[in-house]
């Protein structure tokens, strides 16, 4: 079976696209707010790592083992519709969550439960909506617009918890828990109002796939790129040990370095103003020569940022912030060398399944670095913790690098990089 699948991008979609867009950009600063809120509360309530680990691998589990699924139906079904159910099921949960605190019913546990539904949700969020994009965009804008998405993503992300730290101070969580679904409603209006072009493919008379099948064919679909594969494989390392410093910062600097609201709020302002300048850099930037040597330097230098960040001394917050800007700068650039090469590359409508796939294998075993990094951090202190991984992220890399100088011969072997096309027949 052959298939040709049509460019669907063109002035228009890519309009609605940007339309579209502004709208995901609320729900951003929406979420940003009400996840560094809800956080913050977990931490001062419990005053546990376990319970902060526990409440990551909640969340990160099912997330995890929905997205493959999730990006199977996003090729097979209307994305539009899958987008609408699943962020109306996330604003309705959010809703619940401001009800339990109105009626003074939240626990630790409970809220815990619940954060686990919206990770499922956005197992399904992630795929679809990488898979609208080079449905809508043209291809000659794909680098830069995932360079400006980066960029006003993570700019929302750097004001949300310094505008949520402000208002922790004289405001009650019930009543900063409305700003979510009042985003939810804005950002939902584009989404009703535009079109969502349907994936449509040119085949020959053939049997119909079966679910599994349809995975294989994306899996495999993923193999003929062999570098991002690789990409994919450090990505799912650095992830995993990078997991107890998304788990345990506000841990880290709540009751090792006797902070408050406002210093996590700073240092995470650090950091995502870091994201703003890689995602400045990744904008303007319109290729990327010797793209896998500088994703595999970037790797490193974020695992060096993360020991800048354990080794701080007490209460030297600006030092964290320091290391947590110039982790925050690579994330961009790393994601937008990758997922470009992903969107022009893969067919169109195989990108749900490819996109699934993607965030499957990098994150594959980050449930377990969530759910051990509470023990861990018992065993050895956060800070030592944060240093050992980081030092074993620099090795990882380094090995990785190794073995794709050797591959590529240390020249990024651009006709290996490109080379995308798929055979299907081959495939089967």
């Amino acid at each position: 079976m052959n298939i040709i699948t049509e460019n669907l991008a063109n002035q228009q979609t890519f309009k609605n696209y940007l339309f579209f867009w502004i709208g995901q950009l609320f729900s951003i600063l929406g979420s940003s707010i009400t996840h560094f809120v809800i956080i913050w509360w977990i931490t001062i309530t419990t005053g546990s790592i376990l319970i902060l680990s526990i409440a990551s691998f909640i969340y990160i589990l099912p997330m995890t083992l929905i997205i493959p699924i999730a990006g199977v139906l996003a090729d097979k079904l209307s994305r539009k519709k899958i987008i609408i159910t699943v962020d109306s099921l996330q604003a309705f949960i959010t809703f619940i969550v401001m009800l339990l605190f109105n009626f003074e019913m939240a626990n630790p546990v409970l809220i815990i439960a619940i954060n686990g539904l919206l990770g499922l949700f956005q197992g399904f969020h992630i795929p679809t909506l990488n898979a609208i994009i080079p449905t809508m965009v043209p291809k000659d804008k794909l680098s830069r617009l995932n360079g400006v998405s980066f960029l006003f993503s993570s700019f929302l992300q750097t004001i949300g918890p310094i505008i949520a730290a402000m208002l922790l101070s004289f405001i009650p969580i019930k009543i900063i828990l409305w700003v979510d679904p009042i985003t939810f409603l804005i950002a939902v209006i584009p989404l009703l109002l535009i079109t969502i072009p349907s994936i449509k493919a040119v085949t020959k008379p053939d049997k119909k796939n079966s679910f599994l099948e349809d995975f294989k064919v994306g899996f495999r679909t993923l193999k003929s790129i062999p570098v991002v594969l690789m990409m994919l494989l450090v990505a799912m390392f650095v992830n995993f040990l990078w997991r107890p410093f998304g788990i345990l910062m506000p841990y880290f600097v709540r009751f090792d370095h006797s902070g408050t609201a406002s210093e996590l709020a700073f240092v995470l302002a650090f950091m995502n103003g870091g994201m703003i300048l890689g995602a400045l850099i990744a904008s303007f930037k319109k290729e990327w020569k010797r793209g896998v040597s500088i994703y595999f330097v970037g790797e490193f230098t974020l695992m060096l940022a993360y020991a800048i960040v354990a080794i701080s001394p007490h209460g030297f917050f600006l030092q964290m912030g320091i290391g947590a800007a110039i982790l925050g700068i690579m994330i961009p650039i790393l994601n937008t060398i990758s997922l470009t090469t992903i969107q022009i590359k893969v067919p169109a409508d195989k990108m749900g399944r490819i996109s699934s796939i993607d965030f499957a294998v990098s994150m594959a075993i980050s449930p377990i670095g969530a759910i051990i990094s509470g023990p861990l951090a018992e065993l050895f202190g956060i800070a030592n913790l944060f240093l050992y991984c980081a030092i074993l992220g620099m090795v990882i890399t380094i090995i990785f690098w190794w073995m794709a100088h050797i591959r590529f011969n240390n020249n990024d072997n651009k006709e290996e990089l490109e080379k995308v096309e798929v055979n299907i027949d081959e495939a089967k």
